[in-house]
């Protein structure tokens, strides 16, 4: 059985390694980089071989110069009416972007956005599309944000997760009864009978029966249906003899 055993072809090499383990961290820094002097014009101040502050700022210098910057949000307003942020709906919308290649060479693409809207979102809610804006060398394209408006309703007014109907009745609807007949925001029909005296303050709520909660599809807010009496804006005496008979007045 033979034994090879590799020599070391320059054991000298193995002194010079100790020798430099021993020697201070700024000598063996001097005899890879140069000296200190030579780092003092890349902003490194002081002692470099100290804890690492100024390596450390070389490379930060270093990355903020390369980092590109990004184009401020790009805003857009998403008009909704009540119906689609009762029920939700699909909301497409057409964008056209520059793209800049890095010969200098501008074309434009148009992109189409789709937006799922969900029950209960409300006016101010956002929506954003992270960089779909311009697109140019060394710069991050800008995000394209959507913000929620609510359109004017004709029949219904909203207050937070709340909808408010409001009745024009006369003074004899008021004192004999009104029924309230609506369409809900999803096409359902509601028939309300009122057997109260409807005064100028009075309100009829219907629970549940407002808008959806974000979150919980399972509830909604209220529906307060309030009225607007109108009153003559004269009467004859006959009238007011047959007033005074039925108030007793």
């Amino acid at each position: 059985m033979s034994t090879e055993v590799e020599h070391l072809s320059h054991p000298t090499s193995i002194n010079n390694m100790t020798s430099r383990s021993s020697a201070s961290a700024d000598g063996i820094f001097t005899e890879f980089f140069g000296t200190n002097q030579n780092w003092r014009g890349a902003g490194l101040s002081g002692d470099i071989h100290g804890d690492g502050d100024g390596i450390s700022r070389l490379f930060e210098r270093s990355v903020n110069v390369n980092a590109a910057r990004k184009d401020p949000p790009i805003k857009h307003t998403l008009p909704c009416n009540l119906e689609e942020l009762y029920q939700g709906a699909t909301k497409r919308v057409k964008i056209t972007r520059q793209v800049t290649d890095r010969t200098g060479l501008t074309r434009k693409i148009e992109e189409i956005l789709t937006i799922e809207t969900k029950p209960g979102w409300k006016k101010g809610t956002k929506i954003t599309f992270e960089e779909k804006g311009n697109k140019r060398p060394n710069v991050t394209p800008a995000d394209v944000v959507f913000t929620v408006d609510e359109k004017p309703h004709s029949e219904f007014t909203r207050d937070g997760n709340d909808l408010i109907v409001t009745r024009r009745i006369s003074i004899t609807e008021a004192f004999t009864g009104y029924t309230v007949h609506l369409t809900t925001l999803d096409g359902r029909g509601l028939t309300l009978p009122i057997n109260n005296v409807i005064h100028p303050n009075y309100q009829r709520v219907v629970h549940n029966e407002g808008m959806p909660i974000l979150g919980d599809r399972t509830k909604r807010g209220i529906l307060k249906i309030k009225f607007d009496v109108r009153f003559p804006t004269s009467v004859n005496a006959e009238q007011k003899a047959g007033i005074r008979r039925i108030f007793g007045a």
